[in-house]
């Protein structure tokens, strides 16, 4: 597989995974992603974070633009017993938060994030979308993701 050029832009924007002290920024960046979403009690906002961290093979990256949480994307890596036992990854949870858009940072965090499932030893890294938007869906196309298969899901009643 092709390595994927981090698209750093700017020379103050910095990529690396996120540590216990960035939920405050996370939780930022998540209500730019889903802004009708439930704020989380802090308690429960520190259990499930500190689980995030824990869990091995997850990873959330997070772009800065100089101090600030700009952009992040979560990357899962699967043990897999197929393709030779090579792993595959899922991105997930990719926002940008809305004053740092137009930049090139989730798709520098994106990048980043298949860049890091490459050297993991993955064969394929998949990201679902519900969007429609033409310009999300291209998006994603000039990150380097095509859209070759048929993605399904089912969600709790």
């Amino acid at each position: 597989m092709r390595p994927v050029p981090d698209h750093d832009q700017e020379r103050d924007f910095t990529i690396r995974p996120a540590a216990s002290d960035d939920l405050e920024g996370l939780a930022v960046l998540y209500h730019h992603l889903n802004p009708t979403d439930p704020i989380l009690d802090g308690t429960i906002a520190e259990e499930r974070f500190s689980a995030i961290l824990a869990q091995p093979g997850m990873t959330v990256f997070i772009g800065f633009a100089g101090a600030h949480a700009a952009a992040t994307a979560t990357l899962i890596v699967v043990p897999n017993l197929t393709r030779g036992g090579a792993s595959y990854a899922l991105i997930e949870n990719v926002v940008t938060h809305a004053d740092h858009r137009r930049h090139g940072y989730a798709c520098a965090v994106i990048g980043h994030a298949i860049n890091e499932a490459w050297k993991a030893g993955c064969y394929k890294v998949m990201l679902l979308t519900g969007s429609k938007n033409p310009a999300t869906l291209r998006f994603y196309e000039n990150c380097g993701f095509i859209s070759d298969k048929t993605g399904y899901q089912i969600r709790r009643p």
